[in-house]
């Protein structure tokens, strides 16, 4: 255990996973990877030095593998996982589900997935809300011709823009999506774009929608 939110005054903070206990040092790593030291790591795993080796650096750092922040600059807050994480081809990293849990806060969003691992710019696959755009439609006296057709209306994908807009202000230049893709068809478990606990299936995700991603950087390298 590194942190927990608990009943003391002034210790717990939803949204993290609470204030480090005593005798833990945390510290966020320059790739934004939460390291511990402390009487609760490991000493190491059993007669493989070279595994070891690969979590617990020289100064005795545990690397979780999670990436997160300080909240308050007291409580810990995680945020993505570091293998999700991804680089542009500018140097930058994004950490792709702070993206997404901020992105489906829209109304119009129901899935995202947001890539541009080697590319200049983040952009994202996007799902609609469905059934709140037929009542946008509806609100606006607007046609609504079923979702192959609105994911090509250009007053949905505006709406959708600017809600994009919106949220990209809270994130840094380099983390912005710049282009999106809207997608007829919710991912699911059963056409293998999610996993049983309804996690993103990244890779399956990119093959199987590898001629819109590339639409999307066309040009640009």
């Amino acid at each position: 255990m590194i942190s927990v939110n608990n009943l003391e005054p002034n210790s717990a903070c939803f949204g993290s996973v609470g204030p480090v206990i005593k005798g833990v040092k945390v510290k966020i790593a320059d790739d934004g990877e939460i390291l511990c030291q402390g009487p609760n790591v490991m000493r190491g795993y059993f007669n493989r030095p070279d595994l070891t080796a690969e979590v617990i650096d020289a100064d005795g750092w545990f690397h979780t593998g999670d990436i997160g922040q300080f909240v308050d600059n007291r409580f810990l807050k995680i945020t993505d996982r570091k293998k999700e994480i991804f680089k542009t081809s500018g140097g930058k990293y994004v950490a792709p589900q702070a993206l997404e849990n901020k992105f489906k806060e829209s109304l119009f969003i129901e899935q995202i997935m947001v890539l541009g691992e080697n590319q200049k710019f983040p952009s994202a696959l996007i799902v609609p809300d469905f059934k709140h755009i037929q009542k946008w439609c509806e609100l606006h006296n607007h046609p609504y011709q079923g979702q192959e057709k609105a994911i090509a209306d250009p007053s949905v994908v505006e709406r959708i823009q600017k809600d994009v807009d919106h949220f990209n202000a809270e994130f840094g230049q380099s983390e912005q999506i710049k282009k999106f893709t809207l997608m007829s068809k919710e991912w699911t478990v059963d056409s293998g774009e999610l996993t049983a606990t309804l996690k993103l299936r990244r890779k399956i995700i990119n093959e199987k929608y590898k001629v819109q991603i590339d639409q999307m950087y066309a040009g640009q390298n």
